[in-house]
């Protein structure tokens, strides 16, 4: 029987991350895959959509060619073209990840791992069954096997008209449909909506809440109307969608409105929504069944492996859980950070590795929407704020009013900064417009640092850039900002 210092079960962004710094530790190491490497987030997630929202992105940039001076005739979409080139570049990602883990030397298996019997002190037994089939024994144990879509079974999903997001993601489907009803206004069913639309497909959504995106700033989601709005997405929110059906020839969903009681749903007054298909968008099920939880006592809920918060040990001592699965953020970028502190709490328990413990912080979890404009945020929210108390102050900076938006047609969305009035200390930030990701990656460095609005206007930022939105932000939680007339507050 082959053993280990750490075996993972998961190779999403993850598992496989972890698996690449336990061995930076010097650990020998399994990694257990039963699908794909990348997981759900490279093979049916965030690469794949942002590949596609790359191509629909181009397209909208060429539309707009001639007001740069660029004269563009005519030009065709080839949504199966798009494809293609996502699938080539999930590819290539996937193949980077065997070859580092590879060079590396970490072993790879392929098939479904399970943890049958073993404690802290004499390692756990693992069974592998699928390609390869294998007992191993680790020292240590590290679940990451993520989630998929839930399948709700009125929405009667058969993967053919009625799709989840696997199916959209699919290599091979590679139509895009006149019409789409897509059910869940979230991050995911925002980010397919606008991928949609700009391909040409008639778009609707269906929300149950009043608006998009729930807990996101409503000025934000706002603004992300109005975008949809020009690109003719159709919005219908405080939809409860009661069933969907395959009518053969396209779907027909069935929703009341979200305000009836749950005891006169059957009274209620129907709607019905029709398209050539629907994606289903509203909730990922934990993937913890046949792991062997219930024989060794790991305590779960719902579904989601409970984890100690800061160490991200199970209740079983010498088993660790990231990720998805401990049903905490359900970010790939969360995920990878986890892992970083799973591996080291776990080799610092066995000793002989040059690694300390780490706790879990997380004070500063960036998040983003890849529609255009992006969207992205970081720390609290007013909403929040104000429930905990804190005093603060708000500085709006538009990306109308800064020259390098304006040299790259980039004028739509703001930038919106929270300070904490007591001591200027930065406490959140959201922003809809270009590159959003980018620019909140600066203030997600300055809440984990417990800079102020002064650390931020101090620091020359170069000229002309995107950045400068930041400046100009934080400038203007006291009515400073140059190029913004306000009231100072100083």
């Amino acid at each position: 029987m082959e053993k280990y210092d750490i075996a993972i079960i998961g190779a999403g962004p993850g598992g496989y991350q972890a698996a690449i710094r336990a061995a930076q530790y010097g650990a020998k190491v399994a990694l257990i895959e039963k699908d794909k490497l990348g997981g759900t987030c490279l093979n049916r997630g965030c690469i794949p959509t942002k590949a596609l929202y790359s191509s629909a992105e181009l397209i909208e940039k060429t539309k707009k060619a001639d007001d740069f001076g660029v004269k563009i005739k005519d030009f065709d979409i080839n949504y199966s073209k798009a494809v293609e080139r996502k699938n080539n570049i999930v590819k290539e990602l996937v193949d980077g990840i065997w070859t580092l883990e590879k060079a590396w030397k970490n072993d790879i298996y392929r098939g479904h791992g399970k943890i049958i019997k073993g404690d802290i002190n004499i390692g756990f037994e693992i069974s592998i069954h699928g390609e390869d089939n294998a007992i191993i024994n680790a020292k240590r144990v590290l679940i990451a096997t993520g989630s998929s879509p839930r399948l709700f079974p009125a929405f009667n999903i058969d993967h053919k008209r009625i799709l989840t997001s696997d199916d959209i993601l699919d290599p091979n489907f590679k139509t895009i449909p006149e019409s789409i009803i897509i059910i869940g206004g979230g991050l995911i069913g925002c980010e397919f909506a606008y991928i949609f639309g700009t391909f040409g497909s008639k778009v609707t959504i269906l929300e149950y809440f009043p608006r998009l995106i729930a807990a996101e700033e409503p000025m934000i989601v706002n603004q992300l109307e109005k975008e949809f709005e020009k690109k003719s997405i159709e919005i219908i929110t405080s939809q409860n969608v009661l069933y969907v059906d395959n009518t053969g020839s396209g779907v027909k969903v069935t929703t009341c409105s979200a305000t009836v009681p749950f005891e006169e749903i059957d009274k209620a007054e129907r709607e019905i929504y029709e398209a050539d298909c629907c994606l289903i968008s509203i909730g990922r099920k934990k993937e913890s069944l046949d792991l062997g939880l219930e024989d060794l006592g790991i305590k779960t809920a719902q579904g989601a492996i409970i984890v100690n918060p800061k160490t991200l040990e199970t209740s079983v001592k010498g088993i660790y859980a990231i990720g998805d699965v401990t049903g905490g953020y359900m970010f790939a970028h969360v995920a990878s950070y986890e892992g970083f502190v799973a591996v080291a709490n776990a080799l610092s328990s066995i000793g002989g590795f040059s690694v300390k413990d780490m706790v879990a912080d997380y004070t500063v979890v960036p998040s983003t929407v890849f529609t255009n404009p992006n969207i992205s945020s970081v720390g609290l929210r007013r909403r929040t704020a104000k429930d905990m108390g804190i005093d603060v102050r708000v500085g709006i900076f538009p990306f109308q009013s800064l020259g390098k938006a304006k040299c790259i047609g980039e004028e739509d969305g703001f930038l919106m900064v929270l300070a904490n009035k007591k001591n200027q200390k930065i406490i959140g930030a959201s922003c809809i417009g270009a590159e959003a990701p980018e620019l909140i990656a600066e203030i997600a460095l300055a809440i984990r640092n417990n800079l102020t609005i002064e650390d931020i206007a101090k620091t020359i930022h170069c000229h002309p850039t995107l950045s400068e939105m930041v400046l100009e932000a934080c400038e203007a939680t006291l009515g400073m900002a140059i190029h913004k007339k306000g009231r100072p507050l100083l």
